[in-house]
């Protein structure tokens, strides 16, 4: 497991996104309601930081154009994204937020 320091708990308020630069690149952090997932922070479709999007329900927009993508499983859900979104196994321990770098997430872990 390689084990990579994203942020703090109190870093993030529920409902929130913000992209964080850790040891392996721009990754993109979200609140849902007190679960944490992360995700890469470009599209897959262009050249655009999601980070600059919109985060609503269980979905980032592209800000380029519109593209969606669900923050749990990393799927694509509006077009014109066709190729999946990657996303991190999540680990909250104590007041920190950490993914593994080296799994993609099937569930987010607290």
């Amino acid at each position: 497991m390689a084990k990579v320091f994203i942020c703090k708990v109190d870093d993030l308020e529920k409902g929130e996104m913000r992209k964080f630069e850790t040891e392996v690149g721009e990754l993109l952090a979200f609140n849902r309601n007190g679960e944490y997932f992360v995700t890469d922070d470009m599209c897959t479709h262009a050249t655009a930081s999601l980070s600059e999007g919109d985060y609503f329900d269980d979905t980032v927009s592209c800000p380029k154009h519109w593209g969606e993508f669900n923050i749990m499983t990393g799927e694509a859900t509006a077009a014109p994204c066709k190729k999946p979104l990657r996303t991190y196994r999540v680990m909250v321990e104590e007041s920190d937020v950490y993914i593994d770098s080296e799994l993609e997430a099937v569930d987010a872990i607290n």
